[in-house]
């Protein structure tokens, strides 16, 4: 309960800062302010992923029936060329959010006023509000009943009378959740973990045994810092990367909110596909097989009964790398929409590492050092992670090819 309520003093917190920010940073476009917005409100990963996609997809569908240079996402609408971009894509992204989060309905309205005030009156601007509220409705309307806030009725493997842990499941619905692009959640489901009889078991588990604990580690004082720096999860990790990319690109509107529609949604995605993958294989955690050593059939591997990883493992089967899907999947939209892997010079702070600037000009850097991590944080075997990776790089690609394509320009309206 203290850990809830911290939680939520500090989203607070962080919410009335971002929306009460009057000003907007000339070299930003309203896009990225959203975003940023839009980050500090929605839910914890993954339910907060899945918020970012409506939310990105409302902006790109508003400013798409004023441009009309992709095809829509989700709803086609007739906007004539003079509607203010800036004031559908803001009504758009403050409407699905209201609708999301109805108990901070006062302070999101309340930022879009301040936002759309700078805006110039007239008909362009009503315009533009008219349409966001039209294309939210439609997003949060075919959203409504998606699955992901089932109810949780996992159940635990047992015996009657024998005691498991009793935590509860992290995302245990996610598997049956309506994907934003995909066919289905399984559609990119990867081949079963590894045999514990294995050479390449024996390999990985000692490796994670060594530099993942978290006691008489062999990691480096930078390794370790890597490894606290990616306990942070969610939008935080990877929302920042595309804002910083389309500032550095100086995209258009239209760009932007194509782009972020796509890497949202990818991540979205990705979020439905790993959990898809977590509970069919339900493979077990570090801390578990570890723990276990000496009852896997592998005689290279030995039990270390009091081993424990950096932090409380994560509340989910351990197969695929989650924090691995969800950068292969940024890294596969980013090097597809600019088309490189070299990009200009991003940087993120972590809330699970104060003070710690991470840079990168490498998308391969960037994903490597995130698969790393999870090692280092005895979470996920290197088997685990490169397979994360790769199921990433696919569904980003995917969605990229599926939703959004370009399309000729009609003519005025």
């Amino acid at each position: 309960m203290i850990r809830l309520n911290l939680i939520t003093v500090l989203r607070k917190a962080l919410l009335a800062g971002t929306l009460t920010c009057l000003a907007v940073p000339a070299v930003a476009n309203v896009i990225t302010d959203w975003d940023t917005k839009a980050v500090a409100i929605v839910a914890p990963a993954p339910l907060g992923q899945r918020e970012l996609a409506m939310v990105h997809v409302a902006m790109f569908d508003a400013v798409n029936a004023i441009e009309r240079r992709y095809r829509p996402y989700l709803v086609q609408l007739t906007a004539l060329k003079t509607t203010s971009q800036d004031a559908a894509a803001a009504t758009a992204a403050a409407t699905v959010l209201a609708g999301l989060h109805p108990q901070a309905a006062g302070e999101i309205k309340t930022a879009l006023a301040i936002y759309l005030a700078a805006i110039a009156d007239g008909e362009a601007k009503s315009d533009g509000i008219k349409l966001g509220e039209a294309v939210a409705a439609k997003v949060l309307q075919a959203r409504a009943n998606d699955g992901a806030n089932a109810p949780d009725a996992y159940r635990p493997k047992t015996k009657p009378g024998v005691y498991v842990p009793t935590p509860i499941t992290v995302a245990s619905v996610w598997p049956a959740v309506t994907p934003f692009a995909l066919t289905k959640p399984s559609q990119f489901r990867p081949q079963p973990p590894i045999a514990l009889e294995s050479t390449q078991w024996a390999a990985d588990f000692n490796e994670l045994k060594a530099y993942g604990g978290k006691i008489g580690s062999k990691r480096s004082a930078e390794q370790t810092e890597t490894a606290r720096f990616w306990l942070m999860v969610g939008a935080p990790g990877y929302h920042p990367v595309a804002r910083q990319l389309i500032i550095a690109k100086q995209m258009s509107v239209i760009d932007s909110a194509r782009f972020m529609a796509l890497y949202a949604v990818s991540l979205a995605d990705a979020y439905i596909a790993v959990f898809d993958a977590k509970y069919h294989y339900e493979f077990w955690r570090p801390v578990t097989a570890i723990r276990n050593g000496d009852v896997n059939g592998n005689p290279a591997t030995e039990l270390e009964a009091t081993w424990q990883p950096i932090d409380n493992t994560p509340m989910h089967p351990e197969y695929p790398c989650a924090h691995c899907i969800q950068s292969g999947a940024a890294v596969a939209v980013i090097e597809s929409v600019l088309g490189s892997r070299d990009i200009s010079e991003v940087s993120i702070t972590s809330s699970t590492a104060p003070g710690v600037t991470h840079r990168w000009t490498n998308l391969d850097v960037f994903s490597e050092e995130i698969a790393n991590a999870r090692i280092w944080a005895g979470f996920h075997y290197r088997f685990s992670t490169r397979v994360g990776t790769d199921m990433g790089h696919q569904i980003g690609e995917y969605v990229v090819k599926s939703v959004m394509q370009s399309q000729p320009v009609t003519g005025l309206r």
